[in-house]
């Protein structure tokens, strides 16, 4: 079982992507070539995403690594990146069985009306396994790693459904389209929360300002492109110990500053690939299920979060928290954790966040940098046993890309960092029973309710058919 899903997860999202597509779209009714066309530029998509964000990393990731250097930051949990995580979390018992016990578990939910989301983004269902693994190295329990990830994926079903209708509104064209990302959803709460506190502060309407609204009150300067150049251009600096050194290493900075721009320009544009992709199938699914399931509250297709992460205002605020965030690594107190590898993966705090703070980059910048305080924070103080874990994985296959050096713990701000892993990890490693009985009282609730408002709009949607029959009659 363990080769037949490690193989699946190695073709990529980028292979099978127009497989899935190809299929799901004759299954509801489009013609097979269409179909196929969609699937291909949604994987062309992720081939284009996956290039952009390699050049962001192997631009930024030399030039941080010399300011570590320079500066001699000394921090003691090394940031092993979200490759490494996924390696972790799929090479251990529970990833080996992860894919089809969460796809079982999303059956049993669509049929119990407990979820609207059928969740097809197979590669990110390593979020799920990477807590299953390290409560199965804390606790050397495989039934406990399993109802961590299952309990992890329950919350996050229930997480997209409540965000789809807010993610629909805000982002265009995403229609029939949820987000089940349990890193992107664990940051939905803390955006309602800071939203509604900052809304009721004098004057922060005025400092509502979008993405657009920037370009029209800073012209250039609020521009995605320009503000990757300036950025570039100052990490590249930071990369120079004297002034001299800055004239030398002038055409080295400026290169930076152009490759961080040029990241900034291309990801909204490869992101439309998916919306192209995409269009097809969403508008299929939705004309179906209004054909078949007369007032049903309809299914929503679950997908990556890298389908919004061009929005402007995240491109900004993703930009800007870079060097806060490891300003805040060096300063903040007890943190052990220096993000580097990891911060490629900015992007993706926001998908959620942006419908609640309805594109504000001054309210998404206060609430990323909340999150990121916090994540700095758990990701050290998990730190120990996902150490555990990666020493395990890199003993039983020789992955160097897990391997931890001598005299460090291991750490990722990918999922590592998300309240959502640490508060199930904190419930069922120290808290034990009681923890875990919380969790699971806490998730019932979220079921009950969810499947209560799913039924109440399923009548809903039906009184209202009825009365519109009636008057066209």
């Amino acid at each position: 079982m363990e080769q037949v899903f490690a193989y699946i997860i190695s073709l990529g999202a980028a292979v099978m992507m127009p497989v899935i597509f190809t299929v799901l779209g004759v299954c509801i009714g489009i013609k097979p070539g269409e179909a196929l066309k969609s699937g291909l530029k949604v994987g062309v998509g992720f081939i284009g995403l996956s290039i952009v964000t390699a050049l962001l990393t192997s631009a930024l990731g030399p030039a941080l690594n010399t300011v570590v250097d320079i500066y001699d930051l000394q921090l003691h949990v090394f940031d092993m990146g979200w490759p490494a995580a996924a390696a972790v979390a799929y090479n251990t018992a529970v990833g080996a069985l992860i894919i089809p016990v969460c796809l079982g578990v999303n059956i049993v939910m669509l049929l119990t009306k407990t979820t609207r989301t059928v969740n097809i983004d197979l590669w990110n269902y390593w979020h799920f396994a990477f807590i299953g693994a390290v409560i199965y190295f804390a606790s050397d329990s495989l039934a406990w790693g399993f109802f961590g990830a299952i309990i992890c994926y329950i919350i996050t079903l229930i997480l997209a459904d409540i965000t789809a209708k807010k993610f629909q509104d805000f982002y265009k064209d995403m229609d029939g389209i949820s987000i089940p990302q349990p890193f992107v959803a664990g940051f939905v709460p803390f955006a309602w929360a800071i939203n509604k506190g900052l809304d009721k502060i004098p004057g922060i309407s005025k400092l509502e300002i979008d993405a657009e609204g920037m370009k029209k009150k800073f012209g250039l300067l609020g521009e995605p492109l320009f503000l990757g150049v300036i950025v570039g251009i100052a990490i590249g600096c930071l990369t120079c110990s004297s002034w001299q050194e800055i004239v030398d290493k002038i055409p080295y900075i400026l290169g930076l500053g152009i490759k961080m721009g040029a990241v900034m320009e291309l990801i909204p544009r490869v992101t439309v690939l998916f919306i192209e992709g995409l269009k097809p199938i969403s508008d299929a699914t939705r004309s179906l299920i209004a054909r078949k399931f007369k007032g049903a509250d309809g299914l929503t297709i679950g997908m990556s979060p890298a389908l919004v992460i061009g929005h402007p205002t995240t491109l900004v605020v993703s930009l800007l928290l870079i060097p806060v965030t490891l300003a805040l690594a060096v300063l903040l107190p007890g943190n052990q954790f220096l993000p580097l590898a990891s911060l490629a993966g900015m992007f993706y705090v926001f998908p959620l966040v942006l419908p609640f703070t309805r594109g504000s980059v001054f309210k998404t910048f206060v609430v990323g940098l909340v999150v990121m305080v916090l994540s700095l924070y758990m990701v050290t103080n998990i730190s120990s046993w996902f150490t555990l874990a990666a020493r395990d994985v890199y003993a039983a296959t020789g992955d160097a890309a897990v391997a931890i050096p001598e005299g460090f713990s291991g750490g990722s701000l990918d999922f590592a960092g998300s309240p959502l892993c640490w508060i199930i990890f904190q419930c069922t490693e120290n808290l034990k029973w009681i923890g875990s009985g919380l969790l699971v009282v806490v998730t019932m609730g979220m079921m009950w309710w969810n499947r209560v408002h799913i039924i109440r709009n399923q009548k809903a949607m039906i009184a209202k058919n009825s009365d519109r029959i009636q008057t066209t009659e």
